[in-house]
C-alpha cells in the first residue's frame, strides 16, 4: 500500500534534530526565566476575529495566508498565525494585567501561515515569543531588546544584526503615513498591484514589499524618524542610550517596519548573514493600542518573537549527543524480571537506560549496545542472580566490574550504582567494588 505523506509545508521533527529543538527550547526557557518572566500556553484556533482585529485586516496574513475553517456551529475559527494576540487575549481573560498593571509572559509553540514553503519558511513552524503587557517607559523597551539579544546569543547566533526604528504614535504616524502615500503616488507606475492598493489601505507596508521595483521606487520615500513628535523623538533616544549603556549593539534602519498593524513606536528584529534572502531570524516592537483594541484596560504593550526553525539555521550547529547512558541486558527468562526492576530504578535515579530483551545472545545483544553508543551494559544471567551482582562492561574502556544489583524499594542502592558507574568512566579502575544492593 502506498504510503500517504505528510501534507506540503508541514514537516516532521524527527531524531536527532529533535533533540536540537529540545536543547534551544531549554536554553530560551533559561534566558526567559532570569528576566523573571512566567510561561504561558495558548491555544492554536482562536476565533478569526481576534487576528482580524489585532493584526489588521490589510495585512498579508489576514488577506492570504491564515487557515480559516467555520466549527459545526458556524464560528470561523483560525489556527494562530503568531502568538502576541493570543497571548494578550488569554491575558485579558484572566485578569492577569489587571491584577499586578504588569504581566511577563513568554510562549513556546507552532504557529500556522499558508505561505509558499522555502528554507527557513514552513507552513507550520515554531516560535518563542515574550511579551510585557503594562509598561510604557524606554526602559521596557529597552531591557525587552537586551531579552531579544540574550536569547540570540543563547541560541548560538553570535553573527545576527539587531536593527532598530520608531514608527511613531497617534500623534505623529498620520502625518508619515500621508507623506509616505503622496510620495508613492509619485511613483504608481513602478509598483507592484499589491503596493498599489496599499497606497490608500496601509501606506506604510510599501516600504516592506521584497518586490524588486517596489524596492526600487521606494527608494528615496520620506523616512518615519524625519516625522517623529517630540515625545517619540525622546522616547526612541532614550531607548538607544540604554542599549549602548549596557553593551547591546543595533543599527538604526529607518525604513525598517513590522508587517502587522499594531506596532508603534519601537521595533526591531535581528537578521543573520547566513539565510539568504528569508535573512530573519525574529523581531518584535511595541503595542501599546493592542491590549484596549482587544476589550482589556488601556494598557501598554511590548514583545517579540523568534523563530525556531530560523535559529536553528542561523546557528548551524550539530544535534547535541542524545545517547542511552546504561543498557540492561537479561541474559535469561529468569533475569527478565530483576533486568526490568533494576532498570526502572536506574531511569527513577536519573539515567538514560535502554532495557533489551530476555532470551538474546551475548554477541547480538552486546552488539546492538555498542550501536546505542552506551557507556555501560550491565548484564544480568543466571550467575548473577545468584551472586546478586551484575556484570558491568565498560563499552569504551573494553573492561569488566563487577557489582551488587540496585533493587532496592528507596532506589538508594541505584543512584550509588550511578555514582560508582561515574567514578568508573572517569578512570576508577575498582569504582564499582563498593556498590551496594540487596
Amino acid at each position: 500500500m502506498k504510503t500517504l505523506g505528510g501534507v506540503k509545508g508541514f514537516h516532521d521533527i524527527v531524531p536527532p534534530e529533535s533533540e536540537r529543538f529540545t536543547a534551544l527550547e531549554h536554553r530560551l526557557r533559561d534566558v526567559l526565566r532570569s528576566y523573571n518572566y512566567d510561561e504561558i500556553r495558548v491555544p492554536v484556533a482562536e476565533r478569526t476575529e481576534l487576528f482580524a482585529r489585532s493584526l489588521g485586516e490589510t495585512t498579508d496574513i489576514v488577506e492570504k495566508e491564515m487557515y480559516t475553517f467555520d466549527d459545526r456551529d458556524g464560528t470561523s475559527l483560525t489556527l494562530r498565525p503568531e502568538g502576541t494576540a493570543s497571548v494578550v487575549r488569554a491575558a485579558i481573560d484572566a485578569g492577569l494585567a489587571q491584577r499586578e498593571r504588569v504581566a511577563k509572559l513568554y510562549y513556546m509553540g507552532p504557529m500556522f501561515r499558508r505561505e509558499r514553503p522555502q528554507k527557513g519558511r514552513s507552513r507550520q513552524f515554531h516560535q518563542v515569543g515574550a511579551e510585557l503587557i503594562g509598561r510604557d517607559d524606554p526602559t521596557a523597551d529597552a531591557e525587552t531588546v537586551t531579552l531579544f539579544a540574550d536569547c540570540l546569543a543563547a541560541a548560538g547566533v553570535p553573527s545576527s544584526r539587531i536593527v532598530l526604528n520608531s514608527l511613531g504614535d497617534a500623534e505623529c504616524r498620520p502625518a508619515y503615513r500621508a507623506a509616505l502615500a503622496a510620495y508613492g503616488e509619485t511613483h504608481r507606475a513602478e509598483l507592484c498591484e499589491n503596493c498599489r492598493q496599499r497606497l490608500t489601505r496601509n501606506p506604510l507596508r510599501l516600504l516592506d514589499c521584497k518586490e524588486e521595483g517596489c524596492r526600487r521606487a521606494m527608494a528615496g520615500a520620506p523616512l518615519v524618524t524625519d516625522h517623529l513628535c517630540p515625545a517619540c523623538r525622546t522616547h526612541f533616544d532614550e531607548v538607544q542610550a540604554l542599549l549602548r549603556a549596557t553593551g547591546v549593539a543595533f543599527e538604526i534602519n529607518p525604513r525598517l517596519v513590522r508587517g502587522l498593524d499594531y506596532y508603534v513606536r519601537t521595533a526591531f528584529e535581528a537578521v543573520a548573514s547566513n539565510l539568504g534572502a528569508q535573512n530573519a531570524v525574529g523581531g518584535g516592537g511595541r503595542y501599546d493600542g493592542l491590549v484596549e483594541a482587544l476589550g482589556g484596560p488601556p494598557l501598554a504593550g511590548i514583545g517579540f518573537a523568534v523563530g525556531v526553525e530560523r535559529l536553528l539555521l542561523a546557528a548551524d550547529t550539530a544535534a547535541p549527543e542524545a545517547r542511552a547512558e546504561i543498557c540492561v541486558i537479561p541474559l535469561s527468562d529468569a533475569a527478565a524480571a530483576p533486568a526490568f526492576q533494576l532498570a526502572h530504578r536506574l531511569r527513577a535515579a536519573g539515567a538514560r537506560c535502554e532495557l533489551e530483551a530476555a532470551g538474546r545472545s551475548v554477541k547480538s545483544a552486546m552488539r546492538r549496545a555498542d550501536k546505542l553508543g552506551v557507556h555501560f551494559a550491565l548484564l544480568i544471567g543466571d550467575d548473577e542472580l545468584r551472586e546478586r551482582r551484575a556484570t558491568v562492561r565498560d563499552m569504551r574502556q573494553q573492561r569488566d566490574h563487577r557489582c551488587a544489583l540496585a533493587l532496592d524499594t528507596d532506589g538508594g542502592a541505584a543512584r550509588a550504582l550511578l555514582a560508582s558507574l561515574a567514578a568508573a568512566a572517569s578512570g576508577a579502575s575498582d569504582a564499582t567494588k563498593g556498590a551496594t544492593g540487596v
